[in-house]
């Protein structure tokens, strides 16, 4: 499970660079014109690492992620008793608020090194932070527990109807595609049923997902921009219409389907085989 992790975190980091490029750039003086350009422009201006920046956060946090996320949906499942999608929603959303304490102060140092020396060429840059760990402690001493742990709210508001729609559509698509230990298409749905589960969740929750990420970029210039969840609201939607909550979706939705795919059919594959093959796919998830 872990090993599956970190390839997705290899994989998918890279889109999820130009994901917060993309959702945070200046209207006013925009650097990319999308997401095929973005790629591009950093390769050229930072070279390959530059798609790469922050990496070290979410290798960090990975391990604890997965066992919270994992631990505690299925935890939740055995206390709700009958596995049903309804109950596999509260037992992901419950999920999704515990592990909001870790992914917040992880997100804020990943995005902060993310977009340390935009569209500077790699000599010339000069890094304010040198490394995740740096990134928190300058933060730390500046702002406190607050700015440790700012944009909390709105990763709340993504990860709790995130996850639940995460567990929900995959007990649904799995459910549908009849996988069972003995079906020798078995990985070929669970593969399919966790991608389309990684893209469901993030379609539905990425209008939040944009104002975290320009809340927690906020500042890296040395002047606020944002008061508030609601002043960051106001200002994006007036300056740049609803389209705004789009912002870098093509990125997360090429990366969502094959992280998303291994990481599901990982796990369920690693419980099912550890518990018997008598339980089914959604039995070794609750």
């Amino acid at each position: 499970m872990l090993s599956s992790g970190v390839v997705g975190v290899l994989v998918g980091h890279p889109f999820d660079t130009v994901k917060v490029r993309l959702q945070v750039q200046s209207v006013d003086k925009p650097l990319y014109r999308g997401t095929f350009h973005c790629f591009q422009s950093i390769i050229r201006q930072e070279s390959v690492a530059g798609l790469y920046k922050g990496i070290g956060s979410p290798m960090m946090g990975l391990t604890f992620i997965n066992a919270i996320v994992f631990g505690v949906q299925g935890n939740a499942m055995r206390m709700l008793g009958e596995d049903t999608p309804t109950h596999q929603f509260l037992a992901g959303a419950a999920a999704g608020i515990l592990q909001s304490v870790i992914c917040c102060p992880m997100e804020l140092a990943k995005t902060r090194m993310q977009m340390q020396g935009t569209g500077q060429k790699k000599s010339s840059s000069k890094k304010l932070y040198k490394n995740s760990l740096d990134c928190l402690w300058h933060i730390y001493r500046r702002e406190g527990l607050r700015g440790i742990n700012r944009g909390m709210v709105t990763t709340l508001v993504r990860e709790a109807p995130g996850f639940g729609v995460y567990f929900w559509s995959y007990a649904v698509l799995t459910q549908s595609l009849g996988c069972e230990p003995n079906d020798s298409y078995m990985i070929p749905k669970l593969l399919f049923s966790g991608g389309m589960a990684g893209i469901a969740s993030w379609i539905v929750t990425y209008p939040a997902d944009v104002i975290k990420s320009r809340l927690q970029a906020d500042g890296v210039g040395g002047v606020n921009q944002y008061s508030s969840i609601a002043d960051c609201v106001r200002q994006s939607v007036r300056k740049e219409g609803y389209m705004v909550f789009t912002r870098g979706l093509t990125s997360t939705v090429i990366r969502a389907f094959p992280v998303n795919a291994a990481t599901f059919a990982t796990v369920t594959l690693v419980l099912t085989y550890a518990r018997g093959e008598e339980e089914g796919p959604e039995d070794s998830l609750c």
